[in-house]
């Protein structure tokens, strides 16, 4: 037992270095990362399955097995999202998100203010990495199993926030409504029955506070330029850290 605990976060280091540290891999990665995460989904859900144990429960009570489903259906809502959205167009939500902040900050709309590399750190951080924590910490630390569940509920709710406020379809809406706000839900309650009711309300405010960081943090860096895109995407991996340094010890018994 001792190995794995030493042996589990290596791997999981190696993996994400493997995937940020650029070793040439990134003119395949940037343009195609989430088609990578669909064909990757599976083995999340089995290794979360090979990570139970007896004592573990009823698999939809849980948190390890309910990270690992609500990362495999935000790799969905990435695939809607950057692979190919209801309306047939592809990286659709690349122009999407530039025209928003385009048009919010008054910048001209040849301006890129969200790359494709951001994008590409974005999701693998705040999504990939902080799931991959849930799955490998959970239980007893659950945090970042609580954190996966609010990054998805404040995604979806800005999503269909969005819809609402302009009246048409914006890619990854689709996906937003039924697997998201049923599966953070349902993780809450788990936690909360427990006694998690701090931890989710701290997840929450995680989930609010890495959307500002991704929204403020890429309109200093490539609208205002007060720093490199390389110093944002710092901030979206710290962020991302963040969840496995908080609630270090079990708050929820299992």
């Amino acid at each position: 037992m001792t190995r794995v605990r030493v042996v589990a976060p290596l791997a999981l280091v190696t993996a994400f270095a493997l995937l940020w540290v650029p070793f040439g891999q990134h003119a395949f990665l940037i343009p195609h990362w989430m088609k990578v995460g669909v064909f990757m989904a599976p083995f999340f859900l089995l290794t979360a399955a090979a990570c139970r144990r007896p004592e573990d429960g009823p698999w939809l009570r849980d948190l390890r097995t309910l990270t690992a489903l609500m990362l495999a259906c935000y790799i969905l809502h990435q695939a809607e999202e950057h692979w190919v959205d209801l309306t047939g167009e592809t990286y659709a939500f690349h122009g999407y998100v530039n025209a928003v902040l385009q048009g919010a900050v008054g910048a001209p709309d040849t301006q890129e203010i969200l790359t494709r590399e951001a994008i590409f750190v974005i999701n693998t951080s705040l999504v990939w990495f902080v799931g991959a924590l849930g799955i490998l910490l959970s239980p007893p630390r659950v945090f970042p199993a609580l954190c996966m569940a609010a990054i998805i509920l404040v995604n979806a709710v800005s999503h269909i926030g969005a819809a609402i406020g302009s009246g048409v379809y914006n890619p990854g809406l689709a996906t937003s409504f039924v697997p998201f706000i049923p599966l953070a839900l349902w993780t809450f309650s788990v936690a909360w029955t427990h006694g998690g009711g701090g931890p989710v309300l701290a997840s929450v405010i995680w989930a609010v506070f890495a959307h500002i960081v991704m929204i403020g943090g890429v309109l200093g860096a490539m609208w205002a330029e007060l720093y490199p895109e390389s110093a944002y995407f710092a901030m979206l991996i710290a962020t991302a850290a963040l969840p496995a340094l908080l609630y270090r010890r079990s708050i929820i018994p299992h």
